[in-house]
């Protein structure tokens, strides 16, 4: 059989596993929870079922299990997650583990080597969810830094560093974070991430796409291995459980991601390449019918907790999860970190770049939906932050293609859902949450942009500030000056930066000003580029607009 039918066999397998779990659940009982919960019951039960009560002896455990690193997110003043996942083998299906639970042992620490713990304990690493942990320690300071290991059997995992954020009442003098999105690992190295784990930061926000639906190949795509050959079984699309799962495990096994998020704690939220490239809710890129789409969704979302540090209110219920949830820094900033793929509408005029017309102005179309929208609504009339932070996935700031009346916009950011950003903008008005900033990802590209409270005006109000990160790896090597950016520039008087390269954004926040530096590497399908920083901007507290820094 030639690569190309067994590749196409592999698909049709696929696609018949899905059609077979969706022919017992009908949509409208999909739709509910239950039904959504027996929806996934094909490709795994919960812990605790009796199915795997079993425990395994973590001593008989003959290869290095801690291949995908260890990770730490979603810091709170007493509790940071702690995650990892045990992988002895992590190229093939189960990943040399047995089916049964595994006992894991976790410390934090107050120093590197582990002489004054802060707290440990025990966790079991459950095969439905593939002996991955995710700890919660309680009890520790504010603001301070720990490091973190664990241990299976006669195995230590490496050490971690993680921090706590500071007490809600804290007038913190400044904070450092990054912005880093987008991570096609069949477009190159995570260079970016080796230089980002460098970096002197509190905290890093992942704005999406931290993993990609499509096929990679034996050399690893745009990387072009010479020294190793990946299985064939990462050369198709993910659609089950399991693919979604070994896509993970091909991920976390690169050494600069790992190293980044043994340096940082991570926020993370999703954008589309997690499940499937532009899916809006239950519609899929290729329409097929909701109930079938869902159970991809579900065992996407799935995966997608087990392998990021986050907590247990962010576990998946069949193919829903609440992502979207609020993070504090002190008094000086107020994360509102969103799901903008969830609950959306589908894009207006069959997706793309489009005329604006009455379809994608309709009032009634949402990004958010509706029960997100209020909650972020509500955070901002309660908020006393100094700076409020809008973590999320895509270009929120209007970006015109033409600098004529005929130009287009892209129906898949928030120029496809007017109405749902013109709610947000008012709703930020009337709450006098002021100093807005947004942090983006998805474009693969970096942006600055001026949030203006009427884009068809250029000289009505700054509300904010936008700050768009380019790609960690998709895209591959890219340019500085994009062959559009004469044409965007000139048509998008509030955009006042653009660039092509490859890399991420650091973002300092004080009491006075929000500063963002634009990092860049100049290759990534080769290993080892230099990192440096094409271009710095402030925006200053009570005065919102982008300066150059």
């Amino acid at each position: 059989m030639t690569h190309h039918a067994a590749h196409e066999r592999a698909t049709a397998a696929h696609e018949q596993e899905i059609r077979a779990a969706a022919a017992h659940i009908g949509r409208r009982r999909f739709l509910t929870v239950t039904g959504a919960a027996a929806a996934l019951a094909f490709a795994t039960n919960l812990p605790g079922a009796g199915a795997y009560a079993a425990e395994a002896d973590a001593r008989k455990i003959t290869e290095n299990p801690f291949t995908l690193g260890v990770a730490s997110g979603d810091p709170l003043p007493g509790s940071v997650v702690l995650w990892t996942r045990l992988a002895p083998r992590p190229y093939e299906p189960g990943n040399g583990m047995p089916d049964a639970r595994v006992p894991v042992r976790w410390e934090v620490a107050y120093d590197e080597r582990f002489r004054r713990l802060a707290g440990q304990g025990r966790a079991d690493a459950h095969p439905e969810f593939n002996h991955s942990v995710h700890i919660e320690p309680t009890g520790l300071a504010p603001d301070r830094v720990y490091y973190y290991r664990f241990r299976a059997g006669d195995w230590i995992s490496p050490v971690g560093r993680t921090r706590t954020a500071p007490a809600r009442s804290t007038q913190l003098s400044e904070l450092k974070l990054a912005a880093v999105s987008c991570q096609a690992y069949h477009d190159g190295y995570y260079t970016a991430y080796h230089h980002l784990a460098q970096e002197d930061l509190d905290v890093v926000f992942h704005l999406g796409d931290y993993l990609y639906e499509y096929p990679v190949t034996a050399v690893g795509g745009a990387r072009n291995y010479t020294d190793r050959t990946l299985p064939d079984l990462f050369n198709r699309e993910t659609v089950t459980l399991e693919d979604y799962r070994l896509r993970y495990a091909l991920y976390k096994s690169d050494p600069d991601l790992q190293a980044a998020h043994a340096a940082h704690p991570f926020i993370v939220t999703w954008d589309d390449h997690e499940v499937e490239n532009n899916y809006a809710s239950d519609i899929s890129e290729g329409n097929l019918p909701p109930a079938e789409f869902l159970i991809r969704r579900a065992a996407a979302y799935r995966a997608y907790w087990e392998n990021q540090p986050l907590r247990s209110p962010q576990r998946p219920n069949g193919p829903d999860a609440q992502l979207y949830r609020r993070v504090h820094y002190g008094q000086l900033a107020q994360f509102d970190i969103l799901d903008t793929r969830q609950y959306r509408s589908d894009q207006a005029y069959g997706d793309g770049w489009q005329t604006p017309g009455p379809e994608s102005q309709d009032p009634g179309r949402t990004l958010t939906g509706a029960a997100q929208e209020r909650w972020l609504l509500d955070g901002w009339r309660e908020s006393s932050a100094r700076w409020n932070v809008l973590p999320q996935q895509v270009t929120f700031s209007e970006r015109r293609n033409a600098t004529g009346a005929d130009y287009k916009v892209s129906m898949d950011g928030w120029d496809g859902y007017p109405a749902s950003r013109e709610r947000l903008l008012a709703g930020a008005e009337s709450a006098g949450a002021d100093n807005l900033v947004v942090l983006t990802g998805d474009v693969h590209v970096h942006y600055a942009f001026d949030i203006k409270r009427d884009f068809g005006d250029p000289g009505s109000r700054t509300a904010g500030v936008e700050f768009v990160t380019t790609s960690i790896a998709s895209g591959k090597d890219g340019v500085d000056k994009p062959p559009n950016w004469d044409t965007y520039m000139a048509a998008n008087p509030h955009l006042k930066f653009y660039n092509g390269r490859r890399g991420y954004v650091r973002v300092t926040l004080d009491g006075d000003t929000a500063r963002a530096d634009y990092r860049t590497v100049s290759a990534v399908t080769t290993p080892g580029a230099p990192v440096g920083t094409a271009a710095s901007f402030v925006s200053e507290a009570g005065d919102p607009g982008l300066k150059s820094a």
